[in-house]
C-alpha cells in the first residue's frame, strides 16, 4: 500500500506509540512514512490523535536515560502539535478497553489505545502491532506495509 492514497482516505488518524518513537527518533525504515504522514499534519489535511498510553510509553526510555530533550520532543509530538490531539481517558474508553480486551485479548494500554481511537472517531489506527490484526471495529493500518522497500 502507498502512505499517500492511504492517507487521503483518512481524516482522523490515530497514532499508537511506535509511529510516534520511529519518527521523533527518525528511524532509518520508517521515517520516510512517518514524515509523510506529519507533512499530512502539519498542512491540516489529517488530524492525528493519541492517548496518555502513547505518550507515557513513548516516554519511558528518555525518562530512564534522563534525556530532557528528547522528553520534551515526545510531549510536542504526541501532546503539543498543531493538528494533534491527546484524548484523556474517561469511564467511556476504560469500559470500551475492558470490552475489546475480554473479544481479542489484547493487553491493557492496547485496548485502551484502541477503545480510545473508537471513541475520537478515527478513520484509521497506525501501529505496527501484529496484536490489532484481527480487530474490526476500526481500520488497522500496520506500518510495515506501509513502508517502501
Amino acid at each position: 500500500m502507498e502512505i499517500d492514497s492511504i492517507l487521503r482516505t483518512v481524516q482522523r488518524l490515530f497514532l499508537d506509540t511506535a509511529p510516534i518513537i520511529y519518527y521523533v527518533e527518525n528511524h532509518p525504515r520508517y521515517v520516510e512514512t512517518m514524515e509523510r504522514v506529519f507533512e499530512a499534519l502539519d498542512v491540516g489535511r489529517l488530524q492525528a490523535i493519541t492517548s496518555p498510553v502513547t505518550l507515557a510509553e513513548c516516554l519511558v526510555a528518555p525518562i530512564r536515560d534522563g534525556d530532557i530533550a528528547l522528553q520534551q520532543d515526545y510531549i510536542h509530538t504526541a501532546a503539543r502539535s498543531p493538528n494533534a490531539t491527546l484524548v484523556p481517558s474517561d469511564e467511556e474508553i476504560a469500559v470500551l478497553a475492558s470490552e475489546l480486551r475480554a473479544r481479542y485479548g489484547l493487553s491493557l494500554p492496547d485496548a485502551f489505545q484502541l477503545s480510545t481511537a473508537i471513541r475520537a472517531r478515527c478513520d484509521a489506527f497506525l501501529t505496527n502491532d501484529l496484536a490489532f490484526q484481527r480487530v474490526t471495529e476500526t481500520r488497522v493500518l500496520l506500518l510495515d506495509e506501509l513502508v517502501s522497500s
